[in-house]
């Protein structure tokens, strides 16, 4: 995918200087059919020549001299670590960005991630705004209505490195996102239709000792779970193993329902078009309620954990980790959390992926949500909006061409990569063409084209075939039998994938009333899953509509007529 953006790159980097060249001539010639009584020697005169400004050199990765200061914000978890001496003021990504574009880091304040939407609402409302900084689609519309955003469409056109400008053209629909009445407000997030895509994993080793066929039907799948919670799938002779996986948060990557709705052709969550072609949301159609009924019907049976309710994400995953859960509905990055957590205490265990198999004879399609939540924006003011723009090279160049991984992307289970702001928003492939690179070099048994992150990741899956158990969760990730062989041959090229129908800014009702929709729902959906009246279901559509959803209905559909 790198490979193909930078010869990409290099062809548009040359298409524009044969533009600007051509231009420059035409505009010379209708200067010189304006004013035909121009001398050639007072074209050519030296003084003139020498009083003439001198044009600006515009170089995407030029540095800063004096360097600027640059405020920001960050957000951290559990998962982040340093290396010894080292922090968020003093890491490798903060020295590229000091040494090669002249920006110096000031961290202006730093809060668990789960705190980060509070504390920058509070930011807003005080006036107190970093100079870049990253902000929900809420928060977006928010502060470009408010007039508080810098436009960043000259930076762009100027400073924009021709990889950076190939991975945010391939993005259309994320750009039309960041983009409000012509004006580039943001830095759209990544347009990766896949990587949010569901799947199916399914304990492999469980399956061959009960003698349980692949799950190629949602029947399967209930059979596999009956079967995982009754027939002491770990040989200890307890009744103590699970069929599937739930967490109260219901959707977010581990463990997520979504999958599983989907196998019932119901999509949550998102906007879908109705057979007359208008939008519809997903977690209020008649598929989502024949979903939810099975999933009561598993709970009752003690297929699922009687303390989902309680138990967030991490929590839940330590059943999967101890081998009590053979089965969940989850995202492509599962095998490094929690299932690396399960092979390192049980290294006879196995984990396959599954794309979403279906509840009757008509295809399922994974869905993608791409809500386009996350954007970076600069303050308005700030007197260096291009330094975004040059960050953003910056992180693309790295990544895509560093043969420095263990400097700037991981090494000994800390992840430096996630030092760095804004990131690197892929392409419409997404890690799709990461994991085709890998499978290449396997095939070829060279690796010598892999970029600096393939090459990583390579390594990661030789190691784990000599015997390294800790590779395992990339193997399942990159390799021959993984998140994106499964994501790449039916998601992509099967074209068995649903996407959000809806990418506009948030509408006036949505900033008002979504939290407040969204909680009723993830409330109903979890009585109903611990035995409410599927009645419930019915009441929770018709609140839906009398508390914004109706008006927010009509908001979308008004937009879908405008594209």
């Amino acid at each position: 995918m790198k490979r193909m953006a930078k010869s990409a790159g290099i062809t548009l980097a040359a298409l524009m200087m044969v533009m600007t060249a051509a231009c420059s001539t035409a505009n010379n010639g209708n200067k010189a059919n304006e004013n035909p009584g121009s001398s050639p020697a007072a074209t050519e005169n030296p003084a003139a020549t020498e009083s003439a400004a001198p044009e600006e050199t515009i170089d995407p990765f030029g540095k800063f001299d004096p360097p600027v200061k640059l405020n920001v914000v960050r957000n951290t978890d559990s998962t982040f670590k340093f290396k010894e001496g080292e922090s968020f003021d003093n890491n490798a990504w903060n020295s590229a960005y000091s040494d090669q574009l002249g920006i110096e880091i000031v961290n202006k304040w730093i809060v668990q991630s789960d705190q980060y939407d509070q504390k920058m609402n509070a930011s807003i409302a005080a006036g107190d705004l970093p100079d870049i900084f990253r902000v929900n689609a809420v928060q977006f519309k928010q502060l470009a209505d408010a007039g508080q955003l810098e436009d960043l469409s000259e930076a762009y056109e100027k400073y924009a490195s021709p990889l950076s400008r190939e991975l945010i053209e391939n993005g259309q629909v994320a750009k039309a996102a960041a983009t409000i009445g012509g004006q580039l407000l943001a830095l759209p997030q990544a347009q990766d239709y896949y990587g949010g895509a569901p799947l199916l994993w399914v304990r492999t080793d469980w399956l061959t000792k009960l003698g349980l066929p692949e799950p190629e039907t949602m029947q399967d799948v209930f059979a596999i779970a009956e079967a995982f919670t009754n027939q002491d799938p770990d040989d200890n002779g307890k009744a103590d193993t699970l069929g599937l996986a739930l967490s109260k948060e219901l959707f977010g990557g581990y463990p997520d329902v979504t999958g599983f709705m989907n196998g019932f052709h119901a999509y949550p969550k998102i906007w879908i078009k109705d057979d007359s072609g208008k939008l519809v949301y997903g977690s209020i159609q008649p598929e989502a309620k024949a979903a939810l009924a099975k999933l009561q019907e598993m709970f009752k049976a003690g297929q699922i954990d009687k303390e989902f309710g309680v138990k967030d994400g991490s929590k839940a995953s330590e059943l999967e980790v101890d081998g009590k859960i053979g089965l969940h509905f989850g995202a492509m990055w599962n095998p490094l959390f929690p299932l690396q957590g399960n092979k390192d205490k049980e290294p006879q265990a196995d984990w396959k992926p599954y794309p979403i198999p279906s509840i009757d004879d008509k295809q399922a399609n994974a869905q993608s949500s791409l809500d386009y939540n996350q954007f970076w924006v600069v303050r308005k003011g700030y007197e260096h909006p291009e330094a975004v723009i040059k960050m953003f090279n910056l992180n693309n160049k790295i990544f895509g061409d560093s043969e420095e991984p263990e400097v700037y992307h991981s090494k000994d289970g800390v992840e430096f990569h996630k030092y760095s702001l804004l990131g690197n928003t892929g392409t419409g492939e997404g890690l799709i063409g990461v994991q085709k690179h890998i499978a290449d070099a396997f095939a070829s048994g060279d690796a010598s084209k892999l970029t600096g992150e393939e090459k990583g990741y390579y390594d990661k899956i030789v190691a784990h075939e000599a015997g390294d158990n800790s590779g395992w969760g990339t193997d399942r990730v990159f390799g021959k039998l993984s998140s994106y062989s499964v994501i790449g041959q039916y998601y992509h090229q099967d074209k068995r994938l649903t996407v959000n129908e809806y990418f506009g800014a948030p509408t006036e009702t949505m900033g008002d009333r979504k939290a407040t929709l969204e909680k009723l729902e993830l409330e109903t959906f979890t009585k109903i899953i611990l035995g409410a009246p599927m009645e419930e279901f019915d009441k929770f559509v018709a609140d839906w509509k009398k508390l914004g959803g109706d008006q927010i209905t009509a908001e979308v559909n008004e937009w879908l007529a405008t594209k």
